[in-house]
């Protein structure tokens, strides 16, 4: 990063730092109407429009406006254009001021450092598809004429201004969250109301996130495709930028688009085959679903307490700090920990009548404590042995538990075994302990990432059954039925099965959904 002039930001300081910023702002508002230099008493009218409404002397003013030249924020300029009538005339307004470079740099700094301080991200999947649809209206410019090129233009700084916003609105909202995660609200309700909001906030915007972010990737790859470079030569064309002294603008243009394009692919399509940050955001949302879940868990948990641990000690610890004196402390002390002296055990002699009770217990015989106590915080007792169980039912009824369980799992790989990709829909009903372990391997495929052709694809825990996943090639919606209702969702491709091969299952599910045998 390159240094940052000393005094550039000065006037956000000191005693005059208001009124700095408010002539700063009014020579801002002036270039937005296209006044490029202020006289002392076009600089006292605007100051009023700038949110100044005390009254400031011309000494004052003098003084300010020299300070800010002085910073290098303002050049100072003679008028020797008008005509004027008296030496007081002349003095006030022959002398003008106009915002230099870094004058106007000190400004939008300024300015963008409120807006980041007022603004809270957003995670808005409109842009997204705004992304895909500038990414799609270029492929179609690409075939347009020369007449296009300023349509070509526009449409790349669209692009880029809506990749710009999904970085910042990201990055702001991501700070955002981990502080959310962090802080602990001093009203409960309000905390709880809050963090609710937010996973719901977030669990609407993973819907489709994947089908959406691949939808953008092979965008990149069309106009790719197309030729990137050659786009960006006909967008500088478009641009008409103006004729500067010195160096030719056009390579430095052309390398701010060029890395602003390498900024989309790492969105994206990464080049270097890393994950795309859109995946990374997928993870960082869930991730923050799963402990905003906790966090409002322990919630509920500590509202359903009669009392909570952590504020009792917060409790006890603001009557510590309050306490008034050092006797205060060891009562207080006392009474919250119960500590004492030893006469408070409950061991005792073996024949307690023998020692008085008001003998000291350093004049005591001493008592044996045994070493299980010291240990374990309990005393030996000798009983008798107890009866050993007889676990020969339970071994019974366990060994009969896993014979059901791997038939179970067994007829369960039949009815989902298949020989090739299906749809989802042909499995059409299905019975509930079935139904439960094609849910357990969709989740398994969908929680795996893509392969280079939008496979996705899953493995059981013991390795004996494969699924291969394939986003649908239409919106289809497939509905599976079972004895505890409907489940609907996309159309899938699917392919299940088991690591002994296609004979190792006495049934599979064909491409038409029919059973046929093995």
């Amino acid at each position: 990063m390159r240094r940052v002039p000393p005094e550039m930001f000065r006037f956000t300081t000191g005693d005059r730092a208001d009124l700095y910023g408010a002539v700063l702002d009014a020579f801002g508002a002036a270039g937005e109407h296209l006044e490029t230099a202020l006289g002392l008493d076009d600089v006292r009218g605007r100051l009023r429009a700038a949110g100044w409404l005390a009254a400031v002397e011309d000494e004052e003013l003098h003084d300010v406006l020299k300070k800010l030249v002085e910073w290098k924020l303002l050049d100072k300029v003679h008028n020797h254009a008008e005509n004027y009538r008296t030496a007081e005339e002349y003095e006030r307004r022959n002398l003008q001021y106009s915002l230099t470079r870094r004058g106007e740099a000190a400004l939008a700094g300024v300015r963008r450092a409120l807006e980041v301080l007022a603004a809270t991200g957003a995670l808005q999947t409109a842009v997204l598809e705004a992304i895909a649809d500038r990414l799609d209206e270029l492929c179609l410019l690409s075939h347009e004429p020369a007449s296009a090129d300023r349509r070509i233009f526009t449409t790349l700084r669209e692009l880029e201004g809506h990749l710009e916003a999904l970085v910042e609105n990201t990055k702001a909202f991501n700070a955002e969250l981990q502080r959310l995660l962090r802080a602990e609200g001093a009203d409960l309700d309000v905390f709880r109301e809050v963090k609710a909001a937010t996973v719901a906030y977030l669990q609407e915007f993973l819907v489709n996130l994947d089908l959406r972010g691949r939808a953008v990737a092979a965008a990149v790859v069309r106009v790719e495709e197309r030729g990137v470079a050659l786009l960006r030569e006909r967008a500088l064309r478009g641009a008409e930028l103006p004729p500067v002294a010195g160096e030719d603008p056009a390579p430095g243009w052309l390398a701010s688009r060029r890395a602003r394009w390498a900024g989309l692919r790492a969105w994206f399509l990464p080049d270097d085959g890393a994950r795309p940050r859109v995946e990374q955001l997928h993870d960082i949302a869930r991730r923050a679903i799963v402990s905003l879940l906790q966090v409002l868990e322990r919630i509920n948990e500590s509202r359903r307490r009669s009392s909570s641990a952590v504020q009792d000690f917060r409790e006890l610890a603001r009557w510590f700090a309050a306490a008034p004196g050092e006797d205060d402390l060891h009562r207080l002390w006392s009474a919250a920990f119960g500590l004492g002296s030893a006469r408070h055990a409950h061991l005792a002699h073996a024949d307690p009548e023998l020692i008085p009770s008001a003998l000291s217990w350093c004049q005591a015989p001493p008592v044996e404590v045994s070493a299980l106590l010291r240990t374990s915080g309990r005393t030996e007792r000798f009983t008798r042995t107890a009866k050993v169980r007889d676990v020969a039912g339970i071994k019974a009824a366990r060994a009969e538990s896993a014979r059901a369980e791997r038939a179970e799992l067994a007829l369960a790989w039949r009815e989902l075994a298949t020989d090739g990709p299906v749809r989802l829909s042909s499995f059409r009903e299905l019975d509930p302990v079935v139904f439960e372990r094609l849910l357990d391997l969709l989740g398994r495929a969908l929680s795996a990432g893509p392969d280079t052709a939008g496979l996705r694809r899953a493995t059981t825990g013991d390795g004996r059954v494969d699924i291969e996943l394939a986003p649908p090639t239409d919106h289809r919606t497939a509905l599976l039925r079972t004895a505890k209702g409907v489940l609907a969702g996309p159309d899938y491709l699917v392919r299940i099965t088991t690591a002994g091969g296609a004979g190792a299952l006495p049934a599979q599910r064909s491409s038409t959904g029919e059973d046929v045998a093995g």
